[in-house]
Parts: structure tokens; C-alpha cells; sequence
């Protein structure tokens, strides 16, 4: 077990019990720690992290943020076609650029979480 994962759980009980979608940041972390000691989870842990919405949500919310696709790819380090395809649904980005990919729609989700959740365009 790695030092990170030892100290969840001194982490998790310094933690306040702040809701957000109804769980406790405590009971995510406690949930984390399960999921680390067994190594399929570990793997199913780190694709949450790279996790992507549908590619319609993708591409509403780059819309909303008035971003282009040119300006997407060049955010992640991909040509324009790429965001392209993925926006479409024909392919998904590999490990290292879906993590940014994710990244970055994780934060154009939060800017517009109406989008996000499968809403129209905030205006």
C-alpha cells in the first residue's frame, strides 16, 4: 500500500461533513479506500478519472464556453479532427489526451453545470 493510501483515512476524519450530491466527502474517501485494496478497483478508479461525457454534452459545452474546436485541440495538444471525431462519437481519445479532455470538460462543466447535465445553453 502506498503512503497516499494509507493516510485516506486520517484525511477522510479531518474532513467536514459537507454534502455535495448528497454524499459526504468523508464517505468518498472511505469509498476510495475500498476501492484501492483491490487492484481491479484501483483500475476502475482510474478510469473515473478520465471518465467523459456523452460526445452531445462534449460539444454543448464547448459551445457554451464560446470555444472552438480549433481552440480545444490546441488546448490538449491534438489537430482540430481529432475534436472533431470525438465530438461525434466516431473515436475517443487515448489515455493521455482523454485525461486532459476530461479535465477540461470537467471545468466547462462546472462553469455551466446546466449544460452539463444535459440541459439547454446558459445565456
Amino acid at each position: 500500500m502506498t503512503t497516499a493510501i494509507k493516510e485516506v483515512p486520517a484525511v477522510a476524519s479531518a474532513l467536514p461533513e459537507q454534502r455535495s450530491n448528497g454524499v459526504s466527502f468523508r464517505e468518498v474517501l472511505d469509498r476510495m479506500e475500498a476501492v484501492m485494496s483491490d487492484p481491479l478497483r484501483r483500475i476502475d478508479a482510474l478510469v473515473d478519472a478520465d471518465t467523459l461525457p456523452p460526445p452531445h454534452i462534449r460539444q454543448q459545452l464547448r459551445i457554451a464556453a464560446n470555444l472552438t474546436q480549433a481552440e480545444v485541440a490546441e488546448a490538449i495538444g491534438v489537430q482540430r479532427l481529432a475534436v472533431v471525431r470525438w465530438e461525434a462519437g466516431q473515436t475517443q481519445p487515448h489515455r493521455g489526451n482523454r485525461l486532459k479532455y476530461a479535465e477540461l470538460l470537467r471545468r466547462l462543466a462546472k462553469e455551466h453545470p446546466t449544460v452539463a447535465q444535459g440541459g439547454s445553453r446558459e445565456d
